[in-house]
This record gives structure tokens, C-alpha cells and sequence, in this order.
């Protein structure tokens, strides 16, 4: 089989299984360890995978610009907003992730609710200024562009006074395995801060990051309280999430 030809092979292969572990696909193939490493390295190098210890898992479509993810799963995300709406109660103080879903969230709450937001996007904040018993709070700090969210040393100190009942955490990738992930090393760090910071985290996940993965870490899934999202219930990877104990909520 051609190099081209395997990559055809690796795509397919990962469309289908939703993993490739590189040391049994190596085997299957009769190519040594290394010509298998080469070959994911290319294929992650063409944006048509994201690598992990021991093989590769498909990549997230939510790391395109936050432009972009505006017109991904629209009718996804206001489910899924309309569905964390529903867990802010009354006089509570929540912190809402930045990004186009936890946008929707925003936009979903109801015009009488009280209660405090916190949360470190321009535009969430903006969303919310209608509201006119909703107090909100703006953790400031250099903005993240890409996600428009504040991010770096300032932000995480405003962020460390906060002390919340429910963050809304919003990632570009949940996996059985691989966990929560994102695909900025600084904005993996502060929403791990945001989320020390709350009693209870819930994570936004529209289909598209259900099974996906990205470069880096955010939380484990025994660190959150459940999963938000408008995956089918016979998906592989949220059957396996309510398999590990983890609640999921269908939007």
C-alpha cells in the first residue's frame, strides 16, 4: 500500500472507529512502528487528525476561528443553551465560559432571572446587559482573540477572588479517554482555574467535539458533574461517558 494510499486508509479507518491505536493498525497493515508514527505525524500535520499517546483521535471542527464556530451546530448550541439555562438558580453566582455556546447560554436565560455572572467574555457580557436583574462581573486581562475570552496573569488573579455555585465550561473536545481538551495552552489554564473556583462544573459540548480531541488538557471527566450536549444517545463516546459514571444531559 502507497503512502497515499494509507492515509486514505488511516482516514476512513478513524471515521469509522472514532480512534486509531497505531501499534494494532501497524500490525494489521505489516508496516513497521515508525512507518506508522510517520504516518500519523502527516496526518496530523494536515489538520485531519489530533495525535494522543499511543495513536490519534479525530479532530475537533470547534478550533476554527471564533467567527467561524458562530455558524457551527447554531440550532445545537440553543438547545444546549436553553438546557444550561435551566441549571442557574435563583441568586446563584455563575461563571460563564466565553465561545459561541456558552453565548446561546446567555441568550437563553430568562428576562426575570436574579443572579450574579461571571465571566472573563466581552461578548457573554454584552449578551447579558438587557438583563436587568442579572449582576455581572468582567474578569479582565489580555484578550484571547481567537476565542474572545481575557486570558494570562492579570485575568487569572481577578479569577482566583471568584467563589461560584456552577461554572459552564465550554471545550472543543470530549473523549472517554483523552478527557476535556482545548487547543490553547493558556485558555486550558484558565478555565481549570474557573473551574477550581466553582462549586460544580458542567460542560457545553455540541456533537461536532463529542469523540474529538485537541492539544491540550483542561479537566478530567471525574473533575466535572456532567456533559451538556445534542449527541444521540446511541453515540459510542457518550455510552461510554454514562458507562464511566458521568452524567449526560440530551439537549
Amino acid at each position: 500500500m502507497l503512502a497515499a494510499e494509507r492515509r486514505d486508509f488511516l482516514v476512513a479507518r478513524l471515521e469509522r472507529d472514532g480512534k486509531i491505536v497505531a501499534k494494532d493498525l501497524a500490525r494489521e497493515l505489516g508496516i513497521s512502528d515508525d512507518s506508522m508514527r510517520r504516518d500519523l505525524r502527516d496526518l496530523a500535520a494536515a489538520g485531519l487528525s489530533q495525535r494522543v499517546y499511543g495513536g490519534a483521535l479525530p479532530v475537533s471542527p470547534a478550533i476554527a476561528d471564533y467567527a467561524t464556530r458562530g455558524s457551527i451546530s447554531v440550532d445545537a448550541k440553543v438547545r444546549i443553551g436553553r438546557a444550561a439555562a435551566e441549571l442557574i438558580r435563583p441568586g446563584s453566582t455563575v461563571i460563564l465560559d466565553g465561545g459561541t455556546t456558552a453565548l446561546a447560554v446567555a441568550r437563553a436565560l430568562p428576562g426575570d432571572l436574579r443572579a450574579t455572572i461571571v465571566t472573563h467574555s466581552p461578548t457573554v457580557a454584552s449578551a447579558l446587559i438587557h438583563l436587568p436583574d442579572i449582576e455581572i462581573f468582567m474578569i479582565g486581562g489580555r484578550v484571547f482573540k481567537h476565542s474572545a475570552v481575557t486570558s494570562g496573569a492579570a485575568a487569572a488573579e481577578a479569577a482566583a477572588g471568584v467563589n461560584a455555585d456552577l461554572f459552564l465550561l465550554g471545550v472543543t473536545g470530549v473523549h472517554a479517554e483523552s478527557g476535556l481538551t482545548t487547543d490553547d495552552a493558556d485558555e486550558a489554564a484558565m478555565k481549570r482555574l474557573l473551574s477550581r473556583r466553582s462549586a460544580e462544573t458542567w460542560v457545553l459540548a455540541s456533537s461536532e467535539k463529542i469523540g474529538a480531541a485537541s492539544r491540550f488538557a483542561v479537566l478530567a471527566l471525574n473533575e466535572v458533574a456532567g456533559v451538556i450536549t445534542d449527541a444521540a444517545d446511541d453515540d459510542p463516546t457518550v455510552t461510554d461517558l454514562r458507562g464511566r459514571g458521568l452524567e449526560v444531559l440530551s439537549a
